[in-house]
C-alpha cells in the first residue's frame, strides 16, 4: 500500500533543499489510488507568495482532470494549510484533507479563521490532521534551525 504522506513529505524535503519552507503535498484520486499531483512550495523560486504546496498541486490535478472540481480525490500535506489554501481546497471541492504538522500561527482549518466551520464555507472535506506530524514538524524545525 503507497503511503501517500511519505511522498509528500519527499516533496518537503526536496522544497528545503531549494531553500523553499519545507512544506509538502500530493493529491490523489480516492477510487484508483492514482496520484494526481505532487508538488512543494515554490513561493522564493516563482516569487509568487500564492505558489504553497497546496496551490501548486490543485492546479497540477484540475489541469490534469480538466475540471476545477476535485471531489474523489485528496488531498495529503505535511503542515496544516493556511486559510488561503484551506480555501482553495473547499472551492476545487477535495474529498478528504489529511495533514501532518499543526500550525498555531498561520494554520486555517483547526486554527486562526478555522475556515471549514464558518457559515460561509460552501465545502467542507474531511479532516484528519496529526498524519506524519512528527515527521513533517522535524523537517520544519531543522529547516528553521538552519536559517537562524
Amino acid at each position: 500500500m503507497i503511503n501517500y504522506m511519505d511522498i509528500a513529505l519527499k516533496e518537503a524535503k526536496a522544497a528545503a533543499d531549494r531553500g523553499e519552507v519545507p512544506v509538502g503535498c500530493v493529491i490523489v484520486d480516492a477510487k484508483t489510488g492514482e496520484v494526481l499531483a505532487q508538488t512543494g512550495n515554490r513561493t522564493e523560486e516563482l516569487h509568487d507568495p500564492t505558489a504553497h504546496a497546496e496551490l501548486l498541486a490543485i492546479r497540477q490535478a484540475s489541469a490534469k482532470r480538466a475540471s476545477t472540481r476535485l471531489p474523489d480525490c485528496d488531498l495529503y500535506v505535511t503542515l496544516e494549510p493556511c486559510a488561503m489554501c484551506a480555501t482553495a481546497i473547499s472551492f476545487a471541492r477535495i474529498r478528504r484533507l489529511y495533514f501532518g504538522a499543526y500550525d498555531p500561527k498561520m494554520g486555517g482549518v483547526d486554527h486562526g479563521p478555522k475556515t471549514y466551520s464558518q457559515p460561509t464555507c460552501h465545502h467542507a472535506p474531511e479532516v484528519y490532521g496529526g498524519m506524519g506530524e512528527s515527521a513533517a514538524a522535524e523537517i520544519l524545525k531543522a529547516f528553521f534551525r538552519g536559517k537562524r
